[in-house]
């Protein structure tokens, strides 16, 4: 089933920093279990590690079309209003790690829907590119938030992650790639800026200067190279991300109540807030309809080459075994989870 922009009701997003030793005062809990049918993401739970993975299985080009970006935010607001916690097999979990990571045999994300975008420019439709644009940042926001729960998030990149997809890489407390992954944020080729938090958290990361240097040069940059600036905190060897993320966990063990309390001073010391991140998307919304003929003519072009790539890839990777290897993912066949 698709979800439409309907059923993906956009709420506020709690801004608070809570102790999460809850007291006297804290608001009584409602946990819910919404079922729902995703066709581009998967979610599975790994009850001995407590890890929640959510992964990415695109349909077509690996970017982040609206119904991926619905199903992602529809599966963060249940983490979220569940305080961090995860049904499985009848019972509540608490989620100790949350990991995104991509089954595309070469990406990990390769950033907005370009020809969507496309469309929305020549219909002038700025309601939509707003309505796209919220869902991008209450993503951001509730893992930059770490769900308002005492868990630690994980990017898992294996591949390619331009765009919106190297800033939805960059809302995890910690990232890890693989050698040989290549990242950028190609938006200044066709006169645009990385506006679903890119500017925040990049210079959370590496400083206001480099930042800028990265999104004004559109450079593509290789994971090695990112390792060295600051930007990923682990390099890890190709083909092994997965376990580089295991062995992260593993190497934490008894050290989880400090790592993420660590974590938690960032929201302190250096705070994102929700209207941050939303006046830059609103400015974002405001330069893709200054766009002209010529830069829309640059982007179909990218459109194109996006989908040339797309076909090249799609038949070499048959076969392929996806790099997230999990029993309970491997044995559902896409479109079977309820």
């Amino acid at each position: 089933m698709l979800i439409t922009a309907e059923d993906a009701t956009i709420e506020p997003v709690d801004t608070r920093v809570r102790n999460h030793a809850d007291g006297p005062s804290a608001p009584p809990v409602i946990k819910c279990n919404g079922t729902r049918h995703y066709q581009q993401t998967d979610v599975d739970y790994d009850p001995a590690k407590k890890i929640l993975w959510t992964v990415a299985k695109p349909l077509g080009v690996p970017c982040c079309n609206q119904n991926m970006v619905e199903e992602f935010h529809h599966s963060f607001q249940q983490l979220q209003a569940n305080h961090g916690e995860v049904m499985h097999d009848g019972e509540w979990h608490p989620v100790h790690y949350s990991v995104i990571a991509s089954r595309h045999p070469t990406a990990f994300n390769l950033g907005g829907d370009l020809a969507f975008f496309l469309t929305l420019i020549r219909e002038r439709n700025r309601k939509a590119l707003e309505h796209y644009a919220q869902l991008c940042v209450n993503i951001i926001y509730m893992r930059v938030m770490n769900f308002n729960a005492p868990l630690v998030t994980i990017s898992l990149v294996q591949g390619d992650a331009m765009g919106g997809g190297l800033e939805f890489a960059l809302s995890s407390n910690v990232i890890i790639a693989e050698q040989g992954s290549r990242m950028g944020l190609p938006e200044v080729i066709f006169n645009l800026f990385p506006g679903m938090g890119a500017y925040s958290l990049l210079s959370r990361r590496v400083g206001t200067r480099l930042a800028e240097k990265i999104m004004m040069s559109g450079n593509i940059y290789q994971a090695e190279e990112l390792h060295r600036m600051g930007v990923i905190d682990i390099l890890a060897a190709r083909g092994e991300g997965e376990k580089a993320v295991n062995d992260f966990i593993s190497k934490r063990g008894r050290r989880l109540n400090a790592i993420r309390s660590i974590y938690q001073c960032r929201h302190y010391v250096n705070p994102v807030s929700r209207d941050e991140l939303m006046n830059i998307a609103n400015l974002w919304v405001d330069a893709v309809l200054r766009l002209d003929d010529a830069d829309m003519h640059i982007i179909a072009r990218l459109v194109r080459s996006q989908q040339f790539e797309q076909g090249k890839r799609f038949q070499a990777a048959q076969g392929f075994r996806p790099r997230f290897v999990s029993t309970d993912m491997q044995a559902s066949p896409p479109g079977s989870r309820t």
